[in-house]
């Protein structure tokens, strides 16, 4: 984003500065800004030492071997991710995150995540069960599958394979309690995947699926290859099969051509699903990307108005949702205390969706507790424990 970039260059100044002054020090950037400005870096700045996008993490001290020998090093090309044996940063002892697929082969016309993080790259399935089992060993009790596009795990290995498989392997790691995952892409989204969640027990009925627009003209300049019917036969296939599942996903409004009656389908849509959690944002145009040239851009106060009108409608869905778990007892995995009331704590059910209650946080998180709930919020919900916490 422009954003990002402007940071990045105002962050690098007063370093600059330093190594002018005869400083000894190494300027690296790295990261997904790197990958996009490559040598233009070097050309704004040229007392950066390295500039390395995301695929080359793992090869961080072979780059720096080449600067400390006196080279200025560009390393943006494309690359396969060698297996990374360092150990993720992990914030939590309870839930932790596991990266599976790298990149994304996708186009999206308003989208700059392809040509910052590279080709998709499938990590081999031994290395994802060997993490997770590393995991459940050190005592943690949910893990989540990470990846741009999920879905597309497997079909760059060889021989080819399923994520829907993939699932139902992970989620087979004895002593694992919980597994979740995202992102799903609408157009890769199988119901292969929808029935693993609804056989296995570790799967957590919770589908993140961004549609990010509800009309069919939109989703084609957007390049996202369905439709809006489409979108829709994936919805009806998760609630065929886990009908209490939480359904969440993303949306943009305001992007290049679209009309009002074309943001009307966006509400229809969303009338239709009723997500659990719609995540939005008023277009806005990214470098590099083949939306950003167009001549049709949305006005700003247009933008402004039909974000206002969808985080409304959201809202609304978003607390029909949560009525539905008043007066059930919740299965809750306590992950922290909460911030704002000590004597309170805050998990998630197996929806995702988070739960407050009164409890001793240090015997507390890391458990798994039934919770009776007894209100609900528009992103939250409220209740008192009703049992044993195991």
């Amino acid at each position: 984003r422009d954003h990002a970039e402007q940071k990045v260059y105002s962050y690098l100044g007063p370093h600059a500065a330093r190594k002018q002054r005869g400083e000894d020090l190494a300027i690296v950037v790295a990261g997904c800004v790197a990958q996009q400005e490559g040598e233009a870096l070097l050309r704004r700045v040229p007392e950066i030492d390295l500039v390395m996008g995301p695929q080359y993490a793992n090869r961080i001290g072979d780059l720096l071997e080449g600067v400390f020998n006196g080279n200025q090093v560009v390393a943006t090309a494309p690359t396969h991710i060698m297996e990374d044996l360092t150990q993720p940063q992990r914030h939590s002892k309870t839930c932790a995150w596991v990266n599976i697929i790298y990149g994304c082969n996708e186009r999206c016309s308003y989208c700059v995540v392809p040509t910052t993080r590279g080709a998709e790259q499938s990590r081999p399935r031994e290395s994802i069960r060997a993490e997770i089992a590393e995991l459940v060993a050190a005592g943690y009790r949910e893990v989540t599958l990470l990846g741009q596009n999920i879905d597309a795990w497997g079909r760059d290995l060889t021989p080819r394979q399923t994520f829907a498989d993939l699932l139902r392997d992970m989620a087979g790691v004895p002593g694992l309690d919980r597994m979740r995952f995202v992102t799903s892409h609408p157009r890769y989204m199988s119901e292969r995947v929808v029935k693993a969640v609804a056989e296995m027990p570790a799967l957590c009925e919770m589908f993140h699926v961004p549609f990010q627009a509800g009309d069919d003209d939109v989703l084609k300049a957007m390049e996202r290859g369905y439709t809006a019917k489409r979108y829709i036969q994936i919805v009806d296939q998760i609630r065929t099969h886990c009908p209490d599942a939480a359904i969440t996903a993303d949306a943009i409004v305001g992007f290049p051509g679209e009309t009002e009656e074309q943001f009307q389908a966006t509400l229809d849509l969303m009338e239709h699903v009723k997500f659990d959690q719609l995540n939005t944002a008023a277009y806005s145009p990214r470098p590099h990307t083949p939306a950003a040239l167009w001549e049709n851009q949305v006005d700003e106060e247009a933008k402004v108005d039909r974000l206002q009108r969808i985080n409304r409608l959201a809202a609304v869905h978003a607390l029909e949702r949560r009525q539905r778990y008043i007066g059930r007892i919740e299965e809750v995995l306590v992950e922290q205390r909460n911030p704002k009331f000590p004597n309170q704590v805050k998990g998630r059910n197996r929806q995702g969706c988070p739960v407050y209650f009164d409890g001793d946080a240090e015997a507390l998180v890391g458990k798994l507790v039934p919770v009776l709930i007894t209100d609900a919020q528009t992103y939250s919900i409220v209740g008192e424990q009703a049992g044993e916490a195991y």
